[in-house]
């Protein structure tokens, strides 16, 4: 993630401010330029400038969950990453616009990602699927085609609402064992499905080097995941997979394996971004274009110990909660390249 400045008063902000701190401007992501502009508070529907542009809010800023401008003349209301939502809560339910709140902050996050990589979101071929979210209730009424179990299905992400509440999710996160569990893990995990179908897949290249690496994936997913749940799978998975979810079925080992890269050159850019790493410290000056997976990992194993020992300094869990065996190196390293070549040949 860059380090954002107020463009009125040049204070360092949040990714996720309306407003800044210290001038008390309205503040908004213009997500082209990648820039966060500034304005008058004193407007009641502000608008912004840019380079002779005239910007406004998402419509979904009247809700304060997005701070992402559209052109003030554009034909539609909602920014890049509000559009993509299929189905939101109901905002007549108190808690779920302040669970709504947590899951599209961890979206724009995540689409902010994607789009530094110029990875597509929409599809011109005929009865393919674009890329949509559902963010759903299981205590809510639901249409007959509609499921609030957190998952992926022909581009449709649904995240249960339940894990926008930490309380929840951390019972979740014990009762499977898992060392770590966070919304925006959720969000770059189900979106590894969809780019598995649209990179891996519809490319007989890379599908055949993912069976090699992975396995095959037309074993039977029900039957894995019915193995997994019921813990029926005896072999350590410790030395070949980044989780133990990973381990049911090599979808599921892509998407958690795609997740922990994103979790990576995030966790990277933002410390490159905010001056944690020298020069002298890395080859990597961008970690969103950098050639040589290695390099990205050997800055991030001193990295993550130095943000786990300010974790554990303050009494909280590591954020870094991973060891990563040669196996998972060497799929990691195949995210890379996928993601590598896809950019070089579409952008």
């Amino acid at each position: 993630m860059k380090n954002f400045t107020c463009q009125h008063c040049s204070n360092v902000v949040y990714f996720e401010n309306h407003t800044c701190v210290a001038c008390k401007q309205w503040l908004g992501y213009e997500p082209y330029s990648s820039r966060m502009l500034a304005t008058s508070s004193q407007q009641s529907s502000p608008i912004f400038h840019l380079e002779g542009r005239n910007y406004m809010y998402c419509n979904n800023h009247q809700h304060h969950v997005c701070n992402w401008l559209i052109e003030a003349n554009s034909t539609g209301t909602f920014c890049e990453a509000c559009k993509l939502n299929r189905t939101i809560p109901n905002l007549s339910v108190q808690d779920y616009v302040k669970e709504w709140k947590n899951l599209e902050r961890a979206k724009h996050r995540l689409i902010y990602a994607l789009k530094r990589w110029r990875l597509p979101f929409y599809r011109s071929t005929p009865g393919s699927y674009n890329l949509e979210f559902n963010f759903l209730s299981g205590d809510e009424k639901l249409k007959d085609n509609q499921s609030a179990m957190t998952g992926h299905a022909n581009g449709l992400v649904t995240i249960n609402l339940a894990e926008a509440d930490a309380i929840s999710r951390e019972q979740v996160r014990q009762e499977l064992e898992e060392p770590y569990r966070t919304l925006i893990g959720h969000f770059r995990h189900e979106v590894g499905h969809y780019y598995w179908d649209r990179l891996i897949y519809e490319n007989p290249n890379n599908l055949a080097a993912f069976r090699n690496l992975f396995g095959d994936d037309r074993a039977d997913y029900g039957q894995a995941l019915e193995q997994h749940y019921k813990k029926e799978v005896s072999y350590s998975w410790k030395g070949n997979y980044i989780s133990k979810y990973a381990s049911s079925h090599p979808w599921e080992d892509w998407a958690e394996t795609w997740a922990h890269y994103l979790h990576m050159v995030d966790m990277l850019d933002t410390a490159l971004n905010f001056g944690l790493l020298s020069n002298t410290e890395t080859k990597v000056v961008n970690a969103y274009n950098h050639s040589n997976f290695m390099d990205i990992f050997e800055a991030i194993v001193p990295l993550s110990i130095a943000v786990n020992s300010l974790n554990r300094s303050m009494g909280q869990p590591d954020v870094y909660p991973f060891v990563t065996p040669k196996n998972v190196l060497q799929k990691l390293e195949f995210v890379h390249q996928v993601l590598r070549n896809y950019t070089t040949v579409n952008n």
